[in-house]
């Protein structure tokens, strides 16, 4: 796997080291999507290269792509005033907006457009080069120094605008960084893709936001995140034969929600030192309204998708079986087993495929067709199996929604509304106004 994985694993540390310093100055511009749209302009012009008749990786591609972006920096930079009639993120959104509309327009023109969308969303970060990434970082150095060298002024003007100086000079400041973070975006598409450019720009940046306070300390947290996402990411596509670029967009988000939940906790857990078990008052009621709701969408639509049973059933295999007749259990039981031996041969005839493609085993040509055609039989029993197992549920879930959707309704319903009411009802037998704004004394 390593010998594979190497040259995408340097590629994204690249793109680690440049996006998440670009994101903090994003985050605190208030331009969030910014990338989007410059990277939506970039698309622009590489599907007007590809109609044009050039190659998507070709030069006259990049310096399409690169006319385009520095086009969409200066308009960006000249719309940023501190008090416009319209915001600058209107702006952008617009940008972003006519910029993927008119691609599409252009696209529709060309062959086989739809596999140009994708490859412009996902990119191809799993092929990269050493010589590919070698130019990103012969790039991005220069442009990193010249951040470095005007640090002061562009600091400024991301975190102080009030105090950034004289319009004119801020303008200029503002083009220096709409057009290198433009070469950095139309560079990094064609390697990453859309969707991935916009994680490493924005995803570190935000939780690095929310961990530390100092720019240096903010910088450590996302490089730190951007790497072990990364290596992950990568590692992650690898075993379950993921695309890679949406593997990685999917583990940033998973990381991100790992930190807020984190924060949640910790916020909780310093509330309920200071005010003792009252303080979760709040979340105890809002778990009794998710449980009421549960239980009054299993009662009023048993046949809809409800993940919190089926990953109860999942977690505690025993939990459907009550609901099953006799027969219908033998049949449960047979499906399982099938479905349990047609993914582990799937899983193994996938993995003599992998090897074969990549040329770390040799297969013949005749086997490598039997292997497909196993395959496509295989899949066909599995989806039979599947089949059958949904409508057990189904018919599971005819039973379940007297016996567990009613009983849920009953006592979410009823421990939201007991602890919504409970503390207005002390606060009048103590005597005290729930509100501060109301009675007499408010009135006078």
């Amino acid at each position: 796997m390593v010998e594979f994985l190497w040259v995408p694993f340097l590629a994204c540390l690249v793109l680690t080291a440049i996006h998440v310093y670009l994101g903090l100055h994003v985050l605190a511009r208030g331009v969030i999507f910014v990338d989007l749209a410059l990277a939506q302009v970039a698309a622009l012009g590489v599907t007007v290269a590809f109609l044009a008749g050039h190659p998507i990786q070709s030069e006259a591609a990049y310096w399409y792509a690169l006319a385009f972006t520095l086009g969409g920096a200066a308009l960006f930079a000249a719309s940023r005033t501190r008090q416009a009639p319209v915001p600058q993120e209107a702006i952008i959104g617009i940008v972003y907006a006519v910029s993927a509309a008119a691609a599409v327009l252009v696209v529709d023109q060309a062959p086989q457009g739809s596999e140009h969308i994708k490859q412009i969303l996902v990119g191809s970060i799993l092929t990269v080069t050493p010589a590919e990434v070698g130019r990103l970082a012969l790039l991005y150095a220069p442009i990193g120094l010249i951040h470095w060298l005007a640090r002061r002024p562009l600091l400024d003007i991301s975190f102080d605008p009030d105090g950034a100086g004289a319009r004119r000079a801020v303008r200029c400041w503002d083009f220096v960084f709409y057009a290198s973070f433009g070469v950095v975006v139309t560079s990094s598409v064609r390697v990453a893709g859309v969707l991935l450019v916009f994680a490493y720009l924005v995803v570190p940046a935000a939780a690095a936001a929310a961990l530390a306070r100092s720019a240096w300390g903010r910088l450590s947290v996302g490089w730190t995140l951007g790497v072990l996402v990364s290596a992950g990411g990568l590692a992650a596509s690898w075993i379950w034969d993921l695309p890679t670029g949406a593997t990685i967009v999917v583990a940033f988000g998973v990381v991100l929600a790992g930190v807020a939940l984190g924060l949640a906790a910790r916020a909780a857990a310093r509330a309920t030192r200071a005010r003792g078990v009252g303080a979760l008052r709040g979340a105890a009621a809002a778990l009794c309204a998710a449980m009421g709701l549960a239980g009054l969408t299993l009662v009023l639509a048993p046949q809809m998708d409800h993940w919190w049973l089926d990953g109860l059933e999942a977690w505690v295999p025993g939990a459907r079986t009550p609901f099953l007749s006799g027969d219908e259990l033998d049949m449960h039981r047979d499906s399982v087993d099938g479905v349990q031996r047609s993914t582990a041969e799937l899983e193994r005839v996938r993995a003599l495929q992998r090897e074969a493609q990549w040329g770390t085993r040799q297969v013949p040509e005749d086997m490598q067709e039997r292997m497909r055609q196993y395959l496509a039989g295989r899949a066909e029993m599995l989806a039979g199996d599947r089949m059958v197992l949904r409508t057990l549920r189904d018919r599971a879930r005819e039973r379940q929604r007297w016996w567990l959707g009613v009983p849920l309704l009953v006592l979410g319903a009823g421990g939201a509304l007991g602890l919504t009411l409970r503390p207005r009802a002390t606060a009048r037998c103590s005597g005290r106004s729930p509100s501060p704004t109301s009675g007499p004394a408010a009135r006078r």
